[in-house]
């Protein structure tokens, strides 16, 4: 009798041992990563790639972290701690599979969305990636600014706001619409130059960094005169397509990375228009 109870308690004791082997096991996989959520719009996007951009060339490489945004726009990234607002995350809306939900329709444009790395500060689930958040990310890459409050600020001002709102905020949930109009006429002036902000060499497409900078700090230049839905808006907003189709090309693909703050030519911010002819470079 005395050898079963042994037994028993021999059992029992390397039971316990091995669920405390286990759950330690578990809190070292649990520490080793890190969630960070949010969602994507400029109405929310359902099936737009969302990824930690480690390398900063604004597309998907081997290695990176990556989800799909769901039916309501959210996504969620599992990272390194150690990675944790040392990189943006950046978000590809694909024309044709990507589906803004103010529509219910798929995009009729590709375009990039991003979040300031700087923005990013720990395991929360409302990191808001939006047209919004894009500037933002650019204003923090001219290196302007000291802070992303100092950003949020300039672009609050550009965009004639009160001192006070969060410019990070998701506008859909905080039913702003002021906001989500102009978030709207962002993403429709972004997706408007992708062709020329897309280069394609053999199998391979790759974000011509300079020019997307050079469309952002167009777009951010010209800001208060596209702000609402007013007719006036959608001429404003025509115009600056066109300036942007005329000018982006003078951008030359592959040269040296530039901030979108580097030289004023005509309107345009991140690059030189040089006036003497379209570059090459596989344009889409």
């Amino acid at each position: 009798m005395k050898k079963k109870v042994l037994a028993v308690l021999t059992i029992i004791s390397v039971g316990i041992i091995a669920g405390c082997s286990s759950s330690g096991s578990g809190t070292t996989s649990d520490s080793s990563t890190t969630t960070i959520s949010g969602k994507v719009a400029d109405g929310y996007l359902v099936n737009a790639t969302v990824f930690l951009d480690k390398n900063k060339n604004y597309q998907l490489d081997a290695g990176e972290p990556s989800a799909i945004t769901d039916s309501n726009g959210a996504y969620s990234l599992t990272i390194d701690p150690a990675d944790v607002g040392k990189y943006p995350i950046v978000a590809l809306v694909t024309k044709g599979v990507t589906i803004d939900k103010d529509t219910n329709l798929p995009v009729t444009s590709t375009y990039v969305l991003s979040l300031p790395a700087s923005a990013i500060s720990g395991n929360v689930n409302s990191y808001f990636i939006s047209p919004m958040s894009s500037q933002l990310r650019e204003l923090m890459e001219t290196g302007k600014y000291a802070t992303i409050q100092d950003a949020m600020s300039a672009l609050r001002t550009k965009l004639g706001l009160p001192a006070g709102i969060d410019m990070m905020d998701d506008y859909i949930a905080a039913n702003s619409t002021t906001l989500h109009t102009d978030a709207q006429n962002m993403a429709t002036l972004m997706g408007s130059q992708m062709a020329l902000v897309f280069s394609t060499g053999g199998a391979t497409t790759t974000v011509d960094v300079n020019r997307y900078r050079g469309m952002m700090g167009t777009i951010f230049s010209n800001i208060s005169s596209i702000r609402g839905s007013s007719p006036n808006t959608q001429t404003a907003m025509t115009n600056l397509m066109g300036t942007m189709m005329t000018n982006l090309p003078y951008i030359t693909p592959g040269q040296p990375y530039q901030n979108m703050s580097t030289a004023f030519r005509g309107g345009m911010m991140g690059g030189t228009n040089t006036g003497t002819g379209t570059s090459g470079g596989g344009m889409m």
